[in-house]
């Protein structure tokens, strides 16, 4: 309430100064002005909390004297209990009827009763009138808990059976033969209670006659001051409501006492909050920039004359940020001292301000921008003078910068350059007022000018150097005669294409043809080897026998020892000519992909100490060592058989070419998976330029005419073809002289992979069991 009266006086006090309605010339009056206001809204509010305050008062001490009665009555009727308690504690007095005989009765004040209480919760007896009730539960209504409680509840405020209410306290017989009640109803302590409360009502109603008469007569009294303060303000409202829409503030400068007023909408231009009525100087001053001049030089100015004020300066808002304010005033003299006032309106010209300056950039900016074009660029006005050009225009012409100064007419620009020298001149389209044309310099160059009229009558003219373009226009020329030219030549390269294709498809059918037949011919040869190993199988397997059967001497000796002999080298030819044969019907059977692999968790040590045993004979013949080191128990998944068809060929051959006195290492370890066996000999080795043949079938590293090993060059073949079978590889290193490497890479026994496993097992009965017949005729083409 204070900072509300305080701002409507601070208010009130700007609008007699701006109205020039009065003028504050002390400080009491001042404060006796906003004391008045103050006390005019302060009385009323006073008379009203007084009334307030009388009330609450009142209300306060009757609820007191209500509170302090019902607290007496339950003291007294807690004693009185106590004291028939005590008095009614023989037999006898149990039971007298005339309680009036046995109890202090002088002690019962009016409303208050007296009952005596059986073991069985019935009534005995009642003073000072009969019992209403049979038994205490029914004297009291339904729920009340002093029934069940008894003394250990105290005295009570209850609700009897007949509606009324009371205060009542139980006590329990010394001797133990019962209860006494008393009782004592509230209905004189209310009747007490309301003969105060009419006595305050009617005080409290005199007073409050006289306060409402002296406030209503003080109102009136201030009503006709308030309407001229209404009046006041509502001038000063549309004063500064028309000052801020035009965003407009007045300034009212004391120069004498250095004192500075803003009106409302000074306040809401700037965005501050107008916490005072007058502004000191330097309150003002620090506000300005300091670019824009100070207060203190137009102070000094105006002390020595009544010049007028126009002047533009910055000033600095709530939120920091500069305003431009345009200041129009002059010098009034106060009528009342004799001071002097600077009075008059600043107006916002920001925005002014900004457009100027957006105004001049934008000019600038298009000046740069014209003088950035390549094209020589003019534009004159309706009257034929110079606005814009740029360099381009005038190094054309032949003009200085002083020469094209704007505003200058045509006749006296033109007359101080040359025009440049024409060839000649290509007339272009025209539409309306714009025209295009074309000309040739003397020096080479190729302008084109374009002109149109402006929409205020003058015109702009452009002139782009199009020398490049025509240059590349000529180009263009020459290109597409060249173009034609190819284009012929293409047609007569297409015609030689086509025919060139038709060629092409001749022999790519004819290639196919012959692919056929390699086909049919490799597939003959197939069929001729496995047909002709079959056919060399029976006649050797009998030359065998025989050689065998000489050889014992089973129906009689041969006669000369070299029969013997004679019969062993047939016997060696024989098996090595069937070992021949098993590798070539065996190289078929992995061609025809007829191979069908039986894939176990197979130990990798018990494979290679197969191997090792069918080679020891010729190992130790030739005093080969052969070392076998494994890291740890290596498994594989892979074929028995296979595996062990593997092993032997690459450690056979290994012996084979391992000269006496040699080594053959076996080397083992897991990797990611896979099993890396590497085996190693130091034996002659095998040139670079033969190891990429090796693993081919039939492929030997020695000719027929300087060979020194037997073999039939299917070994590496068959090993190869089974490690891939199995998903594995087999690699080759080797030098002349140092001995051959070889990584035999086979895969381990994961779950994954045995699973795998035996699917394909399951499958392959599957099929053996649905097609015996086809089993049949591929197991015939095979042998």
């Amino acid at each position: 309430m204070p900072g509300a009266v305080s701002a409507s006086l601070s208010a009130r006090a700007r609008a007699d100064t701006i109205l020039g309605i009065q003028r504050t010339t002390g400080t009491a009056q001042a404060r006796l002005m906003r004391a008045e206001t103050w006390l005019r809204y302060a009385l009323p509010a006073l008379l009203a909390v007084f009334l307030l305050t009388l009330a609450v008062v009142s209300f306060l001490q009757l609820r007191g004297r209500h509170e302090e009665g019902m607290r007496s009555a339950t003291r007294e009727v807690e004693a009185f209990a106590r004291l028939a308690s005590l008095a009614l504690t023989g037999a006898a007095a149990a039971d007298e009827t005339k309680l009036e005989r046995v109890l202090p009765v002088h002690l019962l004040p009016a409303g208050r009763e007296v009952l005596v209480i059986g073991p069985n919760d019935r009534i005995r007896a009642a003073y000072p009138r009969p019992a209403p009730a049979e038994t205490f539960a029914g004297y009291l209504a339904e729920g009340e808990p002093l029934g069940i409680l008894g003394e250990s509840a105290g005295a009570m405020l209850v609700t009897l059976q007949a509606g009324r209410q009371a205060i009542v306290a139980v006590r329990r017989l010394s001797d133990g033969t019962g209860q006494v009640a008393v009782s004592q109803s509230i209905e004189p302590i209310a009747a007490e209670w309301w003969r105060l409360f009419w006595n305050h009502a009617v005080t409290l109603t005199a007073i409050g006659l006289v306060l409402i008469g002296t406030a209503t007569a003080y109102i009136l009294q201030t009503q006709r001051a308030q309407s001229a303060d209404e009046v006041c303000d509502l001038v000063k409202q549309r004063l500064d409501t028309a000052l801020g829409r035009g965003r407009c503030g007045l300034w009212d400068w004391d120069i004498a006492r250095g004192t500075i007023f803003w009106s409302d909408s000074m306040y809401a231009l700037l965005g501050y909050t107008p916490e005072k009525d007058l502004l000191s100087f330097g309150d003002v001053n620090a506000l300005l920039h300091s670019e824009d001049g100070d207060l203190y030089s137009l102070a000094r100015h105006l002390a020595a004359s009544h010049a007028t004020v126009d002047h533009e300066f910055r000033i600095r808002d709530a939120s920091g940020a500069w305003i431009w304010l345009r200041t129009r005033a002059e010098i009034v003299e106060d009528a009342m001292d004799g001071s002097r006032h600077l009075v008059g309106i600043a107006m916002d010209v920001t925005e002014q301000r900004r457009l100027a300056e957006s105004s001049a950039t934008a000019d600038m900016r298009l000046r740069d921008a014209v003088e950035a074009i390549s094209e020589a660029f003019v534009l004159w006005d309706a009257s034929n003078r110079l606005v814009l050009c740029n360099s381009k225009f005038r190094a054309l012409h032949a003009l200085a910068s002083d020469d094209a100064m704007p505003g200058r007419r045509y006749d006296e620009i033109m007359g101080r350059g040359a025009l440049p020298p024409v060839r000649r001149g290509i007339p272009g389209a025209e539409r309306g007022t714009s025209r295009t044309f074309e000309v040739e310099l003397t020096d080479g160059r190729w302008l084109q000018v374009s002109e149109r009229r402006t929409k205020d009558g003058g015109y702009v003219s452009v002139g782009t150097d199009i020398t490049s373009l025509k240059r590349h226009q000529e180009q263009l020329v020459a290109s597409e005669r060249e173009l034609i030219g190819t284009v012929k030549d293409l047609k007569r390269s297409r015609h030689t294409l086509e025919m060139q294709t038709q060629q092409l498809a001749d022999l790519a059918e004819r290639h196919l043809d012959q692919k056929a037949r390699a086909e049919i011919a490799n597939q003959a040869k197939s069929e001729f080897l496995a047909n002709m190993s079959h056919e060399l199988r029976t006649p050797l397997n009998a030359i065998m026998g025989f050689a065998e059967l000489m050889e014992s001497e089973v129906y009689g000796a041969l006669g000369s020892p070299r029969y013997a002999d004679y019969c062993r080298d047939i016997q060696q030819s024989g098996t090595y000519l069937l070992s021949v044969i098993d590798d070539i019907l065996h190289m078929s059977r992995i061609e025809a992909k007829r191979v069908k692999l039986v894939r176990r968790d197979v130990p990798l040590d018990g494979a290679i100490a197969s191997a090792v045993m069918l080679v020891a004979k010729d190992a130790a013949s030739k005093s080969v060592a052969i070392d076998v080191e494994l890291a740890g128990a290596l498994h594989v998944l892979a074929d028995a058989r296979a595996l062990q068809q593997i092993l032997l060929n690459i450690v056979q051959n290994a012996v084979k070419f391992t000269p006496e006195g040699g080594r053959v290492s076996l080397r083992g370890r897991c990797c990611n998976g896979f099993v890396h066996l590497f085996i190693g000999d130091t034996g002659i080795g095998i040139p670079k330029a033969a190891v990429s043949k090796l693993g081919r079938p039939f492929e030997q590293v020695e000719t027929n005419l300087t060979r020194s090993y037997k073999g039939s060059g299917l070994g590496l073949a068959i090993a190869r073809s089974n490690a891939e079978l199995h998903g594995g590889s087999i690699r080759i290193r080797s030098e002349e002289g140092i001995g051959t490497l070889v990584l035999v890479r086979l895969p381990m026994p994961t779950p994954e992979r045995l699973a795998e496993a035996v699917r394909e097992s399951e499958r392959d009965e599957t099929a053996s069991t649905t097609a015996p017949g086809e089993t049949r005729r591929s197991l015939a083409t095979a042998f």
